[in-house]
């Protein structure tokens, strides 16, 4: 009875045990079910913060337009803002009253064709024909027209001359002077002004000249022409350089270029009269250096591409149109945002009509200081405010101004500087303009011809210099081993 009591006892103590072993396996295994469901929820979580902030970015990338990026107005997207249109004024088009009128000058007449009246209008009395003391000078009204053919081609001829004594054939020699080139000075200065000026290809040079100057010309001749010109601007390229390298204000900017198709930077620096283009490997410090020397001199006004802080803070102006739209895209990003914004545009709208002021006469120099002191201070409390931001972009952006703050208000201390970098931008449009019609060039010599053609163009146009008299001179001057004229006055 005992021994099967024992038994009984040892059974129910082996299934007991088999019991709290299955349960603690269940235990285990729901523990680690658990942990696997939480590992998968935080993964889900993670996947839908990814997603909300990717969400967000395409979000603010549907908002993107002109007035709050770099994105020009031609590609706009249907939701942009429509541009602020003026209210009709009710007067008709065109120059109102008081306008300065703009008449068409008087050019040096090739044929005078002369109307002469034979008879008084009153009397019938038969008139000279030739002015008399009292006569006024006559009414005139030119007429102009392009000739059959604009081009004037001199032919050169080699005579031969049988000797009637021994019969030898002499024959007359062409100067290697006239045989060198097939186009004069001024139809060579033609093509290049077409292209560099006109940002006309080689193909629509070539049909020019065929067709409205009756010169047939080939592809490899409009090159050659670019190569030439080229040669003959390069001591002008070298003044403006070192006009630019020592201005003691400048502004610079880049946008991209290809080379052979690889991406390669044309940067841009520019004074009241110089401009100089060089086309660059990279967008780095290195090619900054490249454009304004080593040893960076003066007040350089730019954007705030990091290449331009190598410049010291407080000889650099960043620009405040660039900041402008910054702070529009930050307001129209939404409510995370959107008080950086509003602070930022603040501090525009009060910054440029205190510089309004100050270029109207309304301000001196000491006082647009004082205009723009509580300015300063109201928008660092708010871009220190912004470090704080949720939105990682947003208060990278205020870190990044605030790296730069002093260089913000270079203007209001520095004669000559301005608050923008437009006259940049104005003077490097040209370029973009070229790049999209011809996708930039194929060989290293045609990004020269590229750099020294608008260094020269663009220079000519700041100082109101006609720009294909200069371009045949220096071609003229080159043919003839002779100095280039000067492009950069001395002092310049």
């Amino acid at each position: 009875m005992g021994m099967g009591t024992e038994a009984q006892d040892c059974a129910g103590c082996r299934q007991r045990d088999a019991i709290i072993a299955e349960l603690k396996a269940k235990i285990v295994l729901l523990e680690r079910l658990v942990a696997e469901q939480d590992r998968r929820l935080a993964e889900q979580d993670r996947r839908l913060a990814e997603q909300d902030r990717r969400l967000a970015e395409l979000e603010a990338r549907l908002k993107t337009n002109s007035s709050n990026s770099s994105l020009p107005p031609s590609a706009n997207p249907p939701s942009a803002p429509k541009p602020v249109s003026k209210l009709p004024t009710g007067r008709k088009p065109g120059g109102q009253p008081g306008h300065p009128g703009h008449s068409r000058p008087r050019l040096e007449a090739h044929e005078i064709v002369r109307y002469v009246p034979l008879h008084c209008e009153h009397c019938h009395e038969v008139l000279q024909v030739d002015a008399g003391p009292d006569d006024p000078q006559p009414k005139w009204h030119q007429v102009a027209e392009l000739p059959e053919a604009l081009a004037v081609v001199t032919e050169h001829q080699a005579h031969g001359r049988r000797c009637p004594s021994c019969g030898h054939l002499s024959w007359g020699h062409i100067p290697s002077s006239v045989t060198a080139h097939a186009f004069g000075p001024k139809l060579t200065a033609a093509i290049a002004f077409l292209s560099g000026r006109c940002h006309g290809s080689k193909r629509i040079i070539e049909d020019i000249l065929a067709a409205l100057l009756g010169v047939p010309i080939s592809l490899r001749s409009v090159s050659n022409a670019e190569a030439e010109m080229a040669a003959a601007l390069e001591q002008p390229y070298v003044q403006a350089q070192a006009a630019v390298e020592s201005a003691p204000v400048k502004n610079a900017d880049e946008t991209g270029w290809s080379r052979a198709g690889k991406l390669c930077w044309m940067w841009m620096a520019v004074t009241s009269t110089v401009a100089l283009f060089k086309i660059c490997v990279g967008r780095g410090r290195a090619a900054l250096a490249e454009l304004l020397g080593e040893s960076i001199r003066g007040t350089v006004g730019s954007d705030r591409w990091t290449a331009y802080g190598i410049i010291d803070l407080l000889a650099r102006q960043a620009c405040w149109s660039h900041l402008k739209r910054d702070f529009q895209k930050w307001v129209d990003w939404g409510s995370q945002t959107a008080a950086i914004g509003q602070a930022g545009l603040e501090a525009v709208r009060r910054l440029f009509a205190a510089w309004r002021d100050f270029r109207a006469g309304a301000l001196d120099r000491p006082g647009l200081r004082a205009a723009l002191e509580p300015v300063t201070q109201d928008l660092h409390v708010a871009l220190e405010a912004g470090l704080s931001s949720p939105n990682k972009k947003a208060a990278r952006f205020c870190r990044n101004v605030l790296d730069i703050y002093p260089s913000l208000w270079t203007f209001a201390r520095v004669e000559g500087v301005e608050p923008t970098n437009n006259l940049a931008e104005r003077t490097l449009r040209p370029a973009v303009i070229w790049r999209k019609i011809s996708f930039g060039n194929h060989s290293q010599s045609g990004c020269r011809f590229v750099e020294r053609i608008l260094t020269t163009v663009q220079t000519l146009r700041l100082q109101g210099r006609p720009v294909l008299a200069y371009l045949r001179d220096a071609l003229a001057a080159h043919r003839a081993n002779s100095p280039a004229p000067t492009l950069v006055a001395v002092g310049a």
